[in-house]
This record gives C-alpha cells, sequence and structure tokens, in this order.
C-alpha cells in the first residue's frame, strides 16, 4: 500500500508539473505579447532550477525525487525563448542560454561550488 502511493505521489507530480507552465505559454502564443512576464523572475526560476537538478544529480539522487525538474525547466525555456521572440529581440536570448549550459557544467567542477549554490 505504502508503494503504491508513492508511486501516486510521484507520477502525479510530475503530471502536474508536465502542465504547469502550458497555460502561460498558450496565453503569450493566443495574445502574440509577452507581456505580463517579468524577464527577471523568469531567469531567476530557471537558475533556480538548474541548481537543484545538477545537484540531484551530481549527488546520484533516485530519478524519481527530481524527474519533475527538467520538464519545468522545458517550460521554462520555452517561455523564456517566447519572450524573447514577442519582444523582437530574438538574439538576446543565445547569451542567456549560453550562461545556462556553461553553469550546467561549472556547477560541478569542485563539490564546494554545488555545495555553495545550494545553500540558503
Amino acid at each position: 500500500m505504502r508503494e503504491a502511493l508513492l508511486w501516486f505521489c510521484n507520477w502525479s507530480t510530475l503530471g502536474v508539473c508536465a502542465g504547469l507552465k502550458l497555460p502561460q505559454i498558450y496565453a503569450q502564443l493566443a495574445a502574440r505579447s509577452a507581456r505580463g512576464i517579468s524577464l527577471p523572475s523568469l531567469l531567476l526560476e530557471l537558475a533556480g532550477f538548474l541548481v537543484f537538478l545538477r545537484y540531484q544529480c551530481y549527488y546520484g539522487n533516485p530519478l524519481l525525487t527530481y524527474l519533475e525538474y527538467p520538464v519545468l525547466i522545458a517550460q521554462d525555456v520555452a517561455l523564456l525563448l517566447c519572450v524573447f521572440h514577442f519582444n523582437g529581440n530574438m538574439k538576446q536570448a543565445a547569451p542567456y542560454m549560453a550562461v545556462f549550459v556553461s553553469s550546467w557544467f561549472i556547477l560541478s567542477l569542485q563539490k564546494w561550488i554545488i555545495d555553495l549554490a545550494m545553500q540558503e
């Protein structure tokens, strides 16, 4: 019974997270505007998700404990690209993407870097 409940909780969390940003993305696409989306807050959320995911991968935690984070990151990246597209500066997205991709590798260069990034 306990395992079935845990399985349900894990997969229901993943299911909810899979649709978390879809209404925002749909609203942007329908309005063809990025109005109402805060770029700094979106970047901060994406950075937090990225650090947490890298931390979990670095320490080899079970995949089901963080499986929703790649889905959330993909949705945030889609939302970020929509923001840049509708603001008319798609080329400006490249430096942000480069920073996020390079930080994935930089975070795991030394143990103290990933530990420092996860401190409160």
